[in-house]
């Protein structure tokens, strides 16, 4: 991937333009993320570019990469919309995700954990000790996942699996519900995952990782469905 967002390559062209376009690339980003767009109205490239300070040609191109990565879609003759992941879209997301996380978490292992890595067992540990904002724990428990991928010490890994992770973060907010006894099992199956990598156990770290993405997927899809059926009887999740 020649991406320079996430290959650290040359710009095709000025480092000045290089940095509005990865700028204008994670403000939209972080809306998309956080929910803010309409999903069922077209982005107004001239409104982003006002409210982010920006030009619209580094807009423009952010906007182009986001679509690449499968956050937005352009619809002809309609515009640019968030995109909305169905259920089969979800389905095939988790699917690359258990190999791709399961080589990583592999690799980590044979390399052995990351100070940055380590960092986050008094955190888990934390979040299970207490009654924990499961909004804290989804947050924690991504940049713990991107941690792991990081101690692969793979950066042609990371690049094929970074549009995977944001993919991710929008299909974890929508729709925003939680289930809390999911929550729980997440953290402690995040502080095992971590277990195993600090023990230089690649087998298990992988199985573990696999496992538990399977379940993570398994708990969004019944959510998925509780609200399909809920928007059905009347537009509240069953």
């Amino acid at each position: 991937m020649t991406n320079t967002r996430y290959s650290g390559g040359i710009p095709a062209y000025g480092p000045t333009k290089a940095l509005h376009r990865d700028t204008a690339y994670r403000q939209v980003l972080d809306l998309i993320v956080s929910g803010a767009f309409d999903r069922h109205s077209p982005l107004s490239e001239r409104g982003l570019a006002d409210s982010l300070g920006l030009s619209r040609t580094p807009v423009r191109e952010a906007l182009r990469e986001l679509a690449r990565d499968g956050l937005l879609e352009a619809v002809p003759a309609r515009g640019t919309f968030v995109r909305v992941l169905m259920i089969d879209d979800l389905r095939e997301l988790y699917e690359v995700r258990y190999g791709l996380e399961g080589v990583g978490a592999t690799l980590a292992a044979s390399y052995g954990p990351s100070e940055d890595l380590l960092a986050y067992a008094p955190v888990l540990r934390r979040l299970l000790e207490t009654d924990a904002d499961p909004a804290e724990a989804y947050d924690v428990g991504a940049r713990f996942h991107l941690d792991v991928m990081a101690c692969a010490r793979n950066r042609l890994l990371l690049d094929i699996y970074e549009p995977m992770r944001l993919r991710a973060q929008l299909a974890l907010g929508l729709p925003r519900t939680y289930d809390h006894a999911r929550v729980r099992e997440s953290v402690s199956e995040h502080l095992a995952i971590l277990d195993a990598v600090e023990a230089r156990d690649g087998e298990r770290a992988q199985s573990l990782i696999v496992e538990h993405l399977a379940r993570g997927l398994d708990a969004r899809l019944k959510i998925f469905s509780r609200f399909k059926a809920g928007a059905a009887a009347g537009g509240k999740p069953a």
